[in-house]
């Protein structure tokens, strides 16, 4: 994947034909353990097979094994065969899972609603625990069964907006591996917001995806700060 950076928005270009992550195959998964208790996923996996359907047996191995599913889409539209084909496999993820993180572009591509309130009341499933929509520098939005709410982002000299969202994920799903009750506790929740907002909003700080994810102390003193 190489990225072009432009004063509005980053360019994607992709090399992903015949690509190792492209050809899983079910037989060929490594066995999920019977500890797991999240199977992570994004859309990408969906768009041809084998890995599809590679990525729905794990889904279901994990399920069935009690564990949460989570899925962050991840729309590369350049990597679908056109629109059409990319909210379809959007919507196949959304109904395999129980947490989910999407951009306020993702949930206006799926809706046609610009406002992520209305977005968020009509791609709603009843088997979600919790649905986060990222706004960039205005924060998330957050939407569980028992509550809803906002938390503020991060005014940030920001350089590169390349793996926002991931760090945004990965700040989620680190709290909720350690304490999955907070799903039912909205103060707690909203502190978890706060810290993924943190992580995303520090991705930005640097060049580049992976290597602009910041270490945990980073954050914690990133938030001691502000």
């Amino acid at each position: 994947a190489f990225v072009q950076r432009t004063p509005t928005t980053n360019r994607y270009a992709f090399y992903a034909a015949g690509s190792a992550d492209s050809r899983w195959q079910p037989t060929r998964l490594p066995e999920l353990p019977e500890t797991c208790r999240f199977v992570h996923f994004g859309s990408i996996s969906l768009i041809g097979e084998p890995a599809r359907s590679a990525t729905l047996y794990a889904i279901e191995t994990a399920r069935t094994a009690g564990g949460l599913i989570s899925y962050d889409p991840n729309l590369r539209l350049l990597l679908w065969p056109d629109a059409s084909a990319a909210r379809e496999g959007l919507l196949l993820g959304l109904r395999q899972a129980h947490i989910v993180k999407l951009s306020d572009e993702e949930s206006a591509f799926l809706t046609g609603l610009d406002d992520v309130q209305a977005a968020a009341r009509a791609l709603w499933r009843e088997d979600w625990q919790l649905l986060a929509i990222t706004r960039g520098r205005a924060g998330c939005a957050y939407f569980t069964p028992e509550f809803s709410g906002e938390m503020a982002g991060f005014a940030v000299d920001a350089v590169d907006a390349t793996g926002a969202g991931d760090g945004f994920m990965a700040g989620l799903l680190q709290g909720l591996l350690v304490e999955p009750d907070i799903l039912h506790d909205e103060t707690r929740l909203r502190q978890l917001c706060r810290f993924a907002n943190a992580v995303g909003a520090l991705t930005t700080c640097q060049r580049g995806a992976i290597p602009a994810l910041p270490q945990r102390q980073q954050v914690l003193d990133f938030l001691d700060r502000h």
